[in-house]
């Protein structure tokens, strides 16, 4: 078994935030019932008034919560103006983060390797393929620098999330950036840290049992992706430091979309987006403030963060609102 193969399946099982390969609605008129984050609230779309980026608040009349709606993906090391993100970290009780860290138990490792042997079994995968798509996926990995046999597998989705692992890390893109930053000057400032870690092998898994078509159809996506390049979630970075909420929405989600595709995905998504909710409604229970970080897509989604939290009772603020 190739360890980087398997390093790169569980980085896929890490992030789950339609591609955009031209200018579409944030909110589609159908939308994909595999999505979770299809479908926006979109009063809780708006631009910023403070420089930097968009941040929501949420309170309890006594303490506030202030939450930093972050990118599933962005350049690494990008550049954002953090004057009000410091502010607020200064006296700040405690940071909540997305979860980042891969915590697989023993069982759920060795039914793992198990899965990523089976995946590895039957070739490249571009002898699957018809020509001219052959053809434009070994165009786009001989770019990438990869060569055939990185790809051997006969599973669609598979070769679909290695592809798409392969061109963002070919580009310099990050669904890390800005939370490790921000991990960084928490613990610097020794401000408390609260960051989940989830058991992700059954996740892992769960590729195998994805349907064909279904994984056919997300790696025709990360394809196309990979061939148009990072111009689009080039644009959205830059609307995202600059407070460009809807800018920064307009991001490509080809990764997200591939993972919501695996069983048992939309019910993780569900426990992640609750463990989030509780993490800030227990930091609203102590005086003063917190932080919390959150993607923007499971902090704007119906039945996303702000809209469960909004439902509980707490006053939910816009960044427009703020002064």
């Amino acid at each position: 078994m190739s360890l980087r193969f398997g390093l790169a399946l569980a980085s896929a099982a890490v992030i789950l935030a339609t591609p955009t390969f031209a200018q579409i609605p944030l909110t589609p008129a159908r939308p994909d019932p595999n999505d979770p984050d299809a479908v926006l609230v979109e009063e809780l779309v708006v631009t910023a008034r403070l420089p930097g980026p968009a941040w929501w608040t949420v309170s309890n009349g006594s303490t506030t919560v202030y939450v930093l709606g972050a990118p599933s993906l962005a350049p690494k090391h990008m550049a954002w103006d953090r004057g009000v993100f410091e502010r607020r970290l200064a006296g700040a009780n405690m940071v909540i983060l997305p979860f980042q860290d891969v915590r697989v138990t023993v069982v759920g490792a060795i039914g793992a390797t198990f899965n990523f042997l089976r995946l590895r079994s039957g070739g490249p995968f571009e002898a699957t393929l018809d020509e001219p798509t052959r053809a434009q996926f070994i165009a786009v990995r001989t770019r990438l620098g990869e060569p055939g046999d990185r790809y051997s597998t006969r599973n669609p989705l598979a070769a679909g999330l290695l592809l798409a692992t392969d061109y963002r890390q070919h580009t310099g893109l990050t669904a890390s950036d800005p939370t490790k930053l921000i991990k960084l000057l928490a613990l610097h400032a020794k401000v408390p840290i609260s960051q989940k870690s989830y058991d992700l092998g059954p996740l892992m898994g769960a590729v195998i049992h994805t349907a064909p078509a279904a994984g056919r159809a997300c790696f025709n996506e990360v394809l196309l992706q990979a061939q148009a390049g990072p111009g689009v979630t080039l644009s959205a970075a830059r609307a995202w430091a600059q407070g460009d909420v809807r800018g920064a929405l307009a991001n490509e989600r080809t990764y997200e979309r591939c993972i919501a595709l695996v069983p048992g995905a939309q019910a993780f998504d569900a426990r992640v987006k609750a463990d989030q909710v509780a993490q800030i409604e227990q930091a609203l229970k102590k005086p003063g403030h917190a932080i919390a970080v959150v993607p923007l897509r499971p902090l704007l989604a119906e039945g996303g963060v702000l809209d469960q939290l909004r439902s509980k009772g707490f006053v939910v603020t816009t960044p427009g609102e703020e002064s």
